[in-house]
């Protein structure tokens, strides 16, 4: 007889996401109990591939409403907390809003989960909150200068989320990069995917500005990482914060990968642009110290969505709002 892994049930926290989306089914198949809190704004539909699966839990709610939360947490190990308002445009589209649920809610989500017995807190945080950095490799090492109120608090809830570290709360926090790749909630408005919609259905790729880098990380590897984070033994992540991501490429790269796969008919127009915001990092550390290393890559992602479009599972992507998080917002009227 074996042991019993020490991690059986999870919460994700907005997992109807992008990224959620992908990584639920994942989990499931992994033998974990899943629940998710997520608002569903994006569609209801987004766990077809696994609708009626008896270890899913589908709670729909408002991350703020802490009564909720503590009745989402009833006897979960574990939480992936991937729920914010993504990315500096969204943010800024209503600030308040942002800081409500991006870090006001942090607070009461990480006590509540110590209150309800989670033993893990994996933390979605961002790349964004190194700011600009002339160095060629950005590591773990290097201070914080977040731009953005966005990408502030990100880097205000890892301080939190390690303070509130204790014996039998493992905490581990995660920088990813930008996620491109298809999922069944799929977001249209991150650069790979950006780029490629406008291949394949405009054959006119706009780039504006284009020599800014952007790191990638295909979400095929952002959701085996995650699946991963419940499985390493606790000495290895505790307290750990690792960048998640893999190739730094500038935009106009980028585009000319999309085109080369798209097709020579599909142009290329570069304008200027006042949004000169230019990440690029490291991933050595993660690669060192757990032995994770990506499998996919951008043209990867750009394959994907290709397929996906020819196969008719991305419909109207230009004008549905589901692909698009500020449009989305702004329809609902979210608050």
């Amino acid at each position: 007889m074996t042991n019993k892994r020490p991690i059986q049930s999870v919460l994700v926290t907005g997992g109807a996401g992008y990224v959620g989306s992908a990584l639920v089914p994942k989990l499931l198949n992994a033998g974990y109990r899943v629940t998710v809190l997520d608002l569903f704004i994006y569609g209801d539909d987004v766990f077809e591939s696994v609708a009626g699966h008896p270890h899913l839990a589908q709670v729909r709610g408002d991350l703020r409403d802490q009564a909720l939360l503590r009745k989402a947490l009833t006897g979960c190990d574990a939480v992936i907390h991937l729920a914010c308002i993504s990315n500096d445009p969204s943010f800024e589209l209503n600030p308040e809003l942002g800081k409500s649920i991006n870090y006001d809610a942090f607070f009461p989500l990480v006590d509540i989960s110590i209150e309800s017995g989670v033993k893990r807190f994996i933390y979605a945080s961002s790349s964004s909150v190194y700011g600009l950095k002339a160095d060629p490799n950005v590591t773990e090492e290097l201070s914080l200068e977040p731009l953005t109120d966005y990408s502030k608090y990100k880097a205000m809830c890892e301080e939190v989320l390690l303070n509130k570290r204790t014996s039998g709360f493992t905490t581990l926090i995660l920088r990813p990069a930008t996620i491109c790749g298809y999922s069944s909630r799929l977001r249209l408005d991150l650069t790979v995917n950006i780029l490629t919609n406008h291949a394949v259905n405009n054959k006119l790729i706009k780039v504006f500005g284009g020599e800014q880098m952007r790191p990638n990380f295909h979400i095929e590897d952002m959701t085996d990482l995650y699946v991963k984070s419940l499985e390493w033994v606790d000495e290895k992540i505790d307290g750990q914060i690792f960048n998640a991501g893999y190739q730094n490429y500038r935009v106009r790269e980028i585009a000319l990968m999309v085109q080369e796969m798209a097709g020579q008919d599909v142009k290329i127009v570069t304008t200027p642009t006042d949004d000169n915001r230019s990440y690029h990092i490291s991933s050595e550390k993660i690669k060192r110290h757990l032995g994770f290393v990506p499998n996919h890559n951008i043209q990867d992602a750009i394959r994907d969505l290709m397929t996906a479009f020819k196969n008719g599972r991305i419909p109207n992507s230009m004008t549905d709002s589901r692909y698009y998080n500020i449009r989305r917002m702004q329809e609902i009227r979210l608050r």
